[in-house]
């Protein structure tokens, strides 16, 4: 599921797990405000696009594809795409952007994928897997649902970021949820983020099995100098989120055992 990052200015340490993340609640105010924002459209989907490269043929899973903005891309670019999403009504827009034969399912990704084994060549996961305190269990099931050789595309949030949110910064080595409020059309919307340092990041891949290609810290788009004058200099000068593209193993012996 993409979101906005900017910071806060409303931050809580503790909001009721019934009520947070509750996409479907104000999906239509998202997708709108994701579809042009400096972060998203400048910054984050270029980004996982650039890493991406050639996808021409390739089988890809859209990982919490929210209203379907880097599907179209994928799909714009030859791709045969496939999104999965927590929340029903974000799905409802991704049909409604992408069309009634468009391959979309409700999906929690903390569980099971309703794909077989090897299914997909690529997997992108944008700003998604901030939402889960066990990245384990998604990351195995991403893993054995592509090809070998296949690829994981993600970005999160930054941690160097996710730890300057508020002062005193909490233990950097501890895996700690937060929540903060969004405001859409004057309504407050609380959600809940878990942050670890970078070095749990790592390992979760490597334990999933995957191989680490890249870890990337990209510029936006310089197209956004002139249509964001008063933010894109923090953008291009302080971090945001943080890339990976890891890889699994094109011999899978040794690997899954």
């Amino acid at each position: 599921m993409e979101r906005m990052t900017d910071v806060p200015e409303n931050f809580a340490h503790s909001a009721d797990p019934a009520q947070v993340n509750d996409y479907d609640s104000f999906a239509e105010a998202y997708s709108a405000e994701s579809e042009k924002s400096l972060v998203n459209a400048y910054y984050e989907r270029p980004a996982m696009l650039a890493l991406a490269g050639d996808v021409a043929g390739r089988r890809i899973l859209d990982a919490g594809c929210g209203s379907g903005p880097l599907s179209a891309a994928l799909r714009d670019r030859g791709a045969v795409v496939t999104g999965v999403d927590a929340s029903a009504g974000m799905l409802a827009l991704a049909r409604r952007r992408l069309g009634d034969d468009a391959d979309l399912h409700v999906v929690d990704l903390s569980d099971p994928l309703p794909f077989d084994d090897g299914a997909f060549d690529d997997v992108v996961a944008s700003l998604v897997l901030h939402y889960l305190e066990d990245w384990g269990p998604t990351l195995a099931e991403l893993r054995r649902v592509l090809r070998p050789g296949g690829r994981l595309i993600a970005s999160v949030d930054h941690p160097f970021v996710a730890y300057t949110i508020k002062d005193p910064r909490p233990d950097y080595f501890a895996t700690t949820s937060y929540t903060f409020d969004w405001t859409f059309n004057g309504r407050s919307v609380p959600m809940r983020f878990w942050r670890k340092p970078l070095h749990a990041m790592t390992d979760a891949f490597t334990t999933a099995g995957f191989r680490i290609a890249a870890i990337s810290e990209p510029q936006p788009d310089p197209a956004a100098r002139d249509l964001f004058p008063d933010d894109f200099h923090d953008l291009s000068t302080k971090t945001t989120f943080l890339f990976f593209v890891v890889e699994v193993p094109s011999s899978a012996a040794g690997s899954d055992d």
